[in-house]
């Protein structure tokens, strides 16, 4: 009977990611960095947004990262901590995905993706200990059982938690982690209830925040057309929203 688990696969295969740590007297390497993340939950469903900023220590490597992936139809994973490990995270999930939804001729539930993603945070912790391969991710989908958006984030060590209205990780989330609780908790309007228009002024806000206070976070670049990555999650799927409806709302609601 062929394995439902596409982890188990590769390893029976011999085909798995090797993870090796290396001497202690091995020469250090400088891994490069990406921050900031966060996702928001509105009256749709759920807006999940990253700046595009990679660094190298006090170097800007690319100002053009890609944090905010669509792993299947319903499913937004945002990164961020070391994009090398990311990615591979990223694609294994969604082949893993994939092979599940061939193999049994149906969808893997929540839980299932969820656990799938602790287990491999969790295989990445080897790399994590170094300090070059953390990774934090963001994983937000639309529960259609529940009909609404759900957000969950991980720690290093695969840990996963479920958060109601927000959340943010990366260098640049300390700057606006306690500015969503304001908001949230005596703003005029609780996030959960705001639509989407508003909801996406604020995020942008925020970005904006943790690019002010956080050199590892990149801001909005107009003379560059340099725009955050935002995509929204809701019943009737994913989509990413287009940099020309990003535009008017800097220049309108932000005035930048």
């Amino acid at each position: 009977m062929e394995s439902t688990d596409f982890l188990n696969l590769l390893k029976r295969h011999q085909a798995a990611p090797p993870i090796s740590v290396p001497p202690e007297d091995a020469v250090r390497v400088e891994a490069t960095e990406g921050t900031t993340i966060l996702a928001l939950r509105y009256r749709d469903g759920v807006l999940v947004a990253g700046d595009r900023r990679a660094t190298m220590g006090n170097v800007m490597v690319y100002d053009r990262a890609d944090k905010v992936l669509c792993i299947d139809d319903d499913s937004v994973l945002a990164l961020s901590g070391s994009p090398a490990m990311a990615y591979e995270i990223a694609r294994l999930l969604e082949i893993s995905f994939q092979h599940y939804r061939r193999s049994q001729l149906q969808v893997l539930s929540l839980d299932g993706k969820l656990r799938i993603l602790s287990r491999l945070m969790r295989e990445n912790l080897p790399m994590a200990m170094q300090g070059i391969g953390a990774v934090v991710p963001i994983f937000s989908s639309y529960d259609a059982v529940a009909e609404t958006g759900k957000i969950y984030f991980y720690d290093v060590l695969g840990a996963q938690f479920e958060t109601v209205d927000y959340c943010t990780t990366g260098s640049g989330s300390p700057a606006i982690r306690g500015a969503l609780y304001y908001q949230n908790r005596w703003g005029d309007e609780p996030l959960a209830e705001m639509e989407e228009a508003r909801s996406l002024t604020l995020i942008l806000k925020m970005l904006e925040t943790a690019a002010e206070f956080d050199t590892a976070t990149g801001g909005y670049r107009r003379s560059a057309q340099v725009f955050p990555q935002v995509m929204r999650i809701t019943a009737s799927g994913i989509g990413s929203i287009a940099e020309a409806e990003l535009e008017p709302i800097y220049r309108n609601q932000l005035q930048i």
